[in-house]
Parts: C-alpha cells; sequence; structure tokens
C-alpha cells in the first residue's frame, strides 16, 4: 500500500461499494437541492410565504448535506462525482419541468424526491453495515431520518 491509500480498517473492495452507493446517495441529494431551489425562487400563490421559507431552510440543508456526503466518499479513499452529467447518470430524482409547476405540485415533487433519497440510502445500508462502517452508518441514518421526516411535512400540507 502506498502512502496516499487509506487504511481505515476497511479492504478496498469494501470501500469502492460504499463509495459508489455513496456517490448515488449525493446524486440524489444534489439534485433534489437543485430542485429545491429552483421551487424557492419560483413558488407562487396564497402560500408563497411558507412556501418559500419552508424550501429555503430545506435547500440549505441538502446544501450541506452535499458536502458532508462527498467528504465520507473522499475518507473512503475515492473521487466523488461533482458534475452535472455525472450526478444526471447516478440520480433517481426527476428533473423539475421547465415551466414552474403549481405550488402544490412543487410540494408533492419534493416529498417524493426525499422519499427518492430516503430509498436510495436504504439501498445501501446493509453494504454498510457489513463493511462495518459505522462512519457511514451514521451518515446514512441521519439522511434517511432528515428525508423521511421531510416528506412527511411536505405531504401534511397535501392533506
Amino acid at each position: 500500500m502506498s502512502d496516499t491509500e487509506s487504511h481505515i480498517g476497511i479492504p478496498e473492495a469494501g470501500r469502492a461499494k460504499i463509495a459508489d452507493g455513496l456517490a448515488h446517495v449525493l446524486a440524489d441529494t444534489y439534485s433534489l437541492y437543485l430542485k429545491t431551489h429552483n421551487f424557492h425562487w419560483n413558488v407562487t400563490g396564497p402560500m408563497f410565504n411558507s412556501l418559500h421559507t419552508m424550501f429555503e431552510t430545506q435547500y440549505n440543508e441538502l446544501w450541506l448535506a452535499t458536502d458532508e456526503i462527498a467528504e465520507r466518499i473522499r475518507a473512503l479513499g475515492h473521487f466523488a462525482p461533482g458534475s452535472y452529467s455525472a450526478f444526471g447518470k447516478l440520480t433517481s430524482i426527476k428533473e423539475a419541468p421547465e415551466q414552474p409547476p403549481e405550488a402544490m405540485e412543487m410540494v408533492k415533487q419534493l416529498a417524493e424526491g426525499h422519499e427518492a433519497v430516503a430509498r436510495t440510502a436504504r439501498k445501501i445500508f446493509s453494504t454498510v453495515e457489513d463493511a462495518g462502517d459505522e462512519v457511514s452508518v451514521d451518515l446514512l441514518v441521519g439522511r434517511m431520518q432528515y428525508h423521511e421526516k421531510t416528506a412527511w411535512m411536505l405531504r401534511s400540507i397535501l392533506g
């Protein structure tokens, strides 16, 4: 092993699988961040102020999460994806339409997006757990908790 290789107690094959799974979580998180920020800028209607503020809180949290996820990938000894084309290949989040939807459709799409990120995180959970990567387990638990709670709150607006 060279001095630049990771010696954290997880074999390279395990770190590679985890980093690949986290790359999907990162792509979903970034894509949802972009969609949420877009909706923050373009929401209209009677609930403008409350949704504008809520979306801002959400996109700020998502932005911080992208850094945490990318830095975990780097700590595992792999490069994090960082381009729109890379994210486009990895994400499960549907892009926002060119013409912004009505406010409640925005809420619905964001709820679906949060659920999608939670599913993506859950897909790699057993891989992370089996590798004994407690740090990534903690990261994923936090992400799933945030996305499931946020999806619930958004769905509550829909009635």
